[in-house]
């Protein structure tokens, strides 16, 4: 049995020798393998090395170069200043009193250029703004033609400011069309075209129409008529189109109840339902008025009026007491006074009514305005422009509205009341007539 075990286990290991020379063989390529590859990646750091201390040490030689450049740019400027200051120097000694001269051409030149960029003077003046144009740009000490030049340029302004000329230059009309046009020059105060004055634009020299022109306003055509029949009188801008600019956006009447937005509409229609009562009441109370006169010279033959109802009673109650004529003529006074006033209430009441509502325009306008204000801040007046028109304007057609219906209400009601004096007068005068009729009259004995 121990002989069999043996036998076996030398069999096995037979089998297993050629499988650990295998693992063997393999490993050792496998070492083999990982040597070479351990040994290329070493040269590749090793040459990755020498690159960075090659670009280590160009990149300090080079910091070292600018550092010279940087020192001796540095030393170039402190000599460059104090050669500067050492110039100036003698520019300030060597020219005098004439460095305020030349600060002062090169003002007038600014000054002038400005003018003839903004103003009606730069029509047709191109030629004088390309004169100014060195002195204006450069730092330099003009010279003698810069000099004349700018002399020229301001004889030749004032020479302008009191002359007319005719200038071919772009016109913008009202339809946005650009073309060339002839526009009168006055002196330096306005352009006249031929649909009145025109405004000029110096940014893109262009003549453009106002918007809306005055009542009066000379054309081209007209001008030069005057000119030939020796009228020199003309109407002008002083401010060289500034009042102009303001007439042109001044609004209409149309405008500004458009501004009042719907508070200033309820109120226009508040006034004309007033006024259409007014209206209706006054024509009434006037025909009463015209009736009650006539009554009054004829109070025999009454007719239908307030005056002759209330005559018309005391004829009716004749044999009646004087109580009874007093109340009826009283109840018959009444109705014709409820009569004269119907409609004076309403009247009333729409003239109370108006200044309220606009109260309330601006109230809602200012509220706006405070909103636009918290957005978008104080910087841009125009955006609380809408807000502020409507509170100022609903407050002006509130009153507007208010005062000719209390005039209106006012006018009724005394009219009103002053016919109803007269009734209260002619029943006094009745039932007093009919007192007397009533009283016996005392008899006087004889002795």
């Amino acid at each position: 049995m121990k002989t069999l075990h043996i036998a076996t286990l030398f069999a096995s290991l037979c089998l297993a020798l050629p499988v650990s020379a295998n693992i063997v063989t393999k490993a050792q390529t496998e070492q083999t393998e990982l040597k070479s590859h351990n040994a290329e990646r070493e040269r590749r750091f090793q040459q990755l090395e020498q690159q960075l201390f090659e670009q280590k040490r160009q990149l300090i030689a080079e910091k070292q170069s600018l550092k010279a450049k940087n020192d001796q740019l540095s030393q170039s400027f402190t000599r460059n200043e104090q050669q500067l200051a050492e110039l100036e120097n003698t520019l300030r000694l060597e020219s005098g009193s004439l460095g305020e001269v030349f600060s002062v051409a090169r003002q007038s030149a600014n000054s002038l250029t400005e003018q003839l960029e903004s103003s009606i003077s730069g029509a047709g003046a191109q030629a004088s703004l390309q004169s100014l144009t060195p002195i204006v740009e450069q730092q330099q000490v003009p010279n003698t033609q810069q000099l004349t030049a700018l002399w020229r340029a301001l004889e030749n302004e004032v020479a302008l400011s009191g002359s007319t000329s005719v200038h071919q230059l772009n016109y913008v009309d009202g339809e946005g069309k650009i073309s060339q046009q002839p526009l009168l020059r006055l002196g330096s105060i306005a352009l006249i075209g031929k649909a009145g004055f025109a405004k000029w634009n110096g940014s893109s020299h262009q003549a453009s129409t106002y918007i809306k022109q005055p009542d009066n306003a000379p054309t081209l055509d007209q001008f030069s008529a005057s000119i030939s029949a020796e009228l020199t009188e003309i109407e002008l801008d002083p401010t060289r189109g500034n009042v102009l600019e303001q007439y042109a956006s001044q609004p209409s009447l149309v405008n500004r109840i458009e501004a009042g937005g719907l508070v200033g509409g309820v109120i226009i229609f508040l006034l004309i339902v007033g006024l259409l009562i007014a209206l209706v009441r006054g024509f009434a109370v006037l025909s009463v008025s015209r009736n009650v006169k006539a009554q009054l010279k004829t109070p025999e033959t009454p007719k239908e009026n307030p005056l002759g109802r209330v005559l018309a009673v005391y004829s009716d109650s004749k044999a009646q007491t004087v109580e009874a004529l007093e109340l009826r003529l009283l109840e018959v006074i009444l109705d014709e006074q409820a009569k004269l006033e119907k409609g004076l209430s309403m009247l009333k009441l729409l003239a109370a009514l108006a200044p309220m509502l606009g109260l309330l325009g601006t109230v809602t306008g200012m509220i706006e305005t405070f909103q636009v204000i918290t957005l978008f801040g104080t910087g841009d007046a125009k955006v609380m422009a809408g807000g502020i028109s409507t509170a100022l304007v609903t407050t002006v057609m509130g009153l507007v509205a208010a005062m000719p219906l209390l005039l209106a209400h006012n006018l009724l009601s005394t009219q009103a009341e002053n016919l109803r004096n007269i009734l209260e007068k002619q029943g006094i005068a009745l039932v007093a007539e009919l007192a007397e009729k009533n009283t016996p009259k005392p008899v006087v004995e004889s002795v």
